[in-house]
């Protein structure tokens, strides 16, 4: 007769979900409440800590200027039509429904970007007190240690916590952005382990970087923030958005640069217009017929003063009254002004990126179900993704979307 024990049988669920975050939350609670048994499982220590610190604080939950008729438009990723049918579901009207029905109080910043009135906290609340509802067990922090198909159809997922079994397995471990609150590539590997294909994932909505002697003018101007139209890429593959340029030590970010860096490819130069919809040339002549200020006092009246003094500063035929200025040089600076290119080095990188572009491919998952089509009961939804939205609260849509239309799909065991 042998010593050893048998193993303890793996206690089964209808469905696990791995990761916390915004998708993972939403799913195991909308799973849940349709009846199913459903682990949820992190690794980290703390909840949705990005749900927590997005937005300032306030989490920018939503944006109601997506349309559902056409909502790959905020969207990229090798197959930006694939996200249009989880976001045609489950629209921003759809959330906003679920933060009123918790009293939630939220506004409206511009661009149709939506915001709690209160603490980010209140949407993780929300979320709990969803899964609560939805009889969803929680187990974190607890680490998924391997996952492995089992048979019958279902999987064995080895944890921290004992080994669990399951016919259905979400993954919603999000990207690499923000690796100092607990961001990995767990995903991206389980997806590899199961022969599914990635896009290479690279940070996006993040500030770039700037080096050397192009750059030495502009480190002074660090803190200086300013409306451009920022774009890169050129024909169809061309993108650009009006937005608020800032400047910093290492180069320039705000939400214009933030945008443009999920289309930006290195190597490759912006164009910036620092005085949108002025004809610059046409008010540099008029000026210099009018008036005797200096070149840079003239400028002042179209930017802030800091960079205009830096703009003149680079020319000394611009070092005087506007009107002595030879025609050459206003029509150089009205052309940089208008139209000026430079090249980034590089980004800050996913520590300072808000979200990763790239994940695992989409044409390896069901746009109406968010499972891999040749791993049956394996399914991928929100960042992990190669899914990527503007910023605004694009992002969050996403993760809402995806998990709704994945949690609709999962069946009872």
């Amino acid at each position: 007769m042998s010593g050893r024990a048998d193993p303890a049988p793996a206690a089964r669920f209808d469905a696990v979900v791995i990761g916390a975050g915004a998708a993972g939350l939403f799913c195991a609670a909308l799973a849940g409440r349709r009846g199913l048994k459903v682990l949820l499982i992190d690794h980290a220590e703390r909840v949705a800590e990005k749900i927590r610190i997005s937005g300032g604080g306030r989490c920018n939950f939503t944006n109601r200027e997506l349309d559902p008729r056409a909502p790959q438009r905020h969207f990229l990723g090798e197959n930006p039509h694939f996200c249009r049918s989880a976001l045609a579901r489950y629209t921003p009207q759809d959330f906003i429904a679920l933060v009123e029905r918790h009293g939630i109080a939220w506004h409206e910043k511009h661009k149709g970007q939506l915001f709690c009135d209160g603490p980010s906290q209140q949407i993780v609340d929300m979320l709990l007190a969803e899964c609560a509802a939805g009889g969803v067990a929680h187990w974190q922090p607890c680490a998924v240690q391997a996952v492995q198909a089992a048979d019958g159809g279902s999987y064995r997922i080895e944890t921290a916590r004992g080994t669990v079994q399951a016919p259905q397995v979400v993954v919603a471990t999000g990207g690499l952005s923000i690796p100092q609150i607990g961001a990995s590539d767990f995903g991206h590997r389980l997806a590899r382990q199961f022969g599914l294909k990635l896009v290479p994932p690279r940070p996006a909505l993040v500030p770039l970087t700037f080096g050397g002697g192009a750059w030495a003018p502009y480190a002074q101007l660090a803190g200086l923030a300013l409306p451009v139209e920022i774009g890169t890429g050129s024909r169809k593959a061309r993108a650009a958005f009006h937005e608020d340029l800032l400047f910093t030590h290492r180069g320039l970010s705000g939400p214009a640069v933030l945008q443009i860096s999920s289309y930006w490819q290195p190597g490759t130069p912006l164009t910036i217009d620092f005085a949108p919809g002025v004809d610059m040339a046409a008010a540099l002549a008029e000026a210099k017929r009018d008036s005797r200020k200096q070149v840079a006092n003239e400028l002042a009246a179209h930017m802030p003063a800091r960079l205009a003094e830096a703009w003149a500063a680079q020319d000394p035929a611009l070092q005087r009254p506007v009107n002595e200025a030879p025609d050459k040089a206003l029509a150089r600076l009205a052309e940089r002004i208008g139209r000026w290119e430079i090249t980034p080095e590089g980004t800050e990188g996913y520590r300072k990126a808000e979200v990763t572009a790239g994940g695992v491919d989409t044409r390896e998952l069901s746009s109406q179900t968010m499972e891999a089509a040749r791993q049956p009961g394996l399914f991928f939804i929100g960042e992990v993704v190669d899914v990527t939205g503007w910023l605004g609260g694009y992002n969050f849509q996403w993760a809402w979307a995806s998990a709704h239309a994945c949690a609709g799909a999962l069946a009872a065991g």
